[in-house]
């Protein structure tokens, strides 16, 4: 199976963002990490990622609360983080690589708390007036809705133990470790939806077929 022909023709991609705080308008990114997905095998799988360190904005504050939970200090390593207008576009170049490649309309993205993550990227758009972003404006895949409905369980460790994912505690709250998860708890929800769904014809019903009964 191709990606796209899953999807309607979007590519998922899974994001996770690493912040100062709760407020997009108020709070600056730190960090952003992305993993795109493939079928091998007739199963969704990772397949590549990527990462930002990202400098704080100079008019943003960072709550010292979200500091104490995510353990990320911006201004240890400083020289070595991308603007978030550079991180942002750097982003954009390759989501939109793949879903190109991929023979994909656009992007959407997965995340776990996927609103939070989205406030962030559109107020980073807004912010650093980028006109045009490769994802969908408001379709997102959240898998902590999905955990939830699949597993029983919305916060991300939860998930991924009944899911026999492996979760380092120690490694949590890094984006592209988080982003690495989320990617694995997403890809097993789609593979033991198609593996319960095989042979019920459900992913491309016929167009005089009644849509109601899927």
């Amino acid at each position: 199976m191709r990606i796209s022909e899953r999807f309607r023709g979007f590519l998922p991609v899974v994001v996770d963002l690493e912040t100062g705080g709760l407020d997009p308008n108020k709070n600056p990114i730190l960090e952003l990490a992305c993993s795109f997905l493939n079928y091998q095998d007739e199963k969704l799988v990772p397949h590549k990622s990527f990462s930002w360190d990202i400098k704080p904005q100079p008019n943003l504050e960072i709550d010292p609360s979200s500091q104490l939970l995510t353990g990320i200090d911006p201004l240890s390593d400083i020289e070595n983080r991308a603007d978030e207008k550079a991180a942002i576009k750097s982003f954009f170049k390759e989501v939109r690589r793949e879903t190109k490649t991929n023979e994909c309309t656009r992007a959407v993205l997965v995340a776990h708390n996927s609103v939070f993550d989205n406030s962030f990227l559109n107020a980073a758009i807004q912010r650093h007036r980028i006109k045009r972003s490769p994802f969908h404006p408001f379709t997102t895949f959240d898998t902590a809705t999905l955990g939830g409905v699949a597993f029983g369980h919305t916060v991300l460790r939860e998930a991924c133990q009944r899911a026999d994912i492996a979760y380092d505690e120690q490694s949590a709250h890094c984006a592209s470790y988080d982003c690495e998860v989320t990617a694995f708890l997403f890809c097993k929800i789609v593979n033991l939806w198609h593996n319960a769904q095989i042979g019920r014809n459900i992913f491309y019903p016929d167009p005089g077929e009644n849509l109601s009964q899927l």
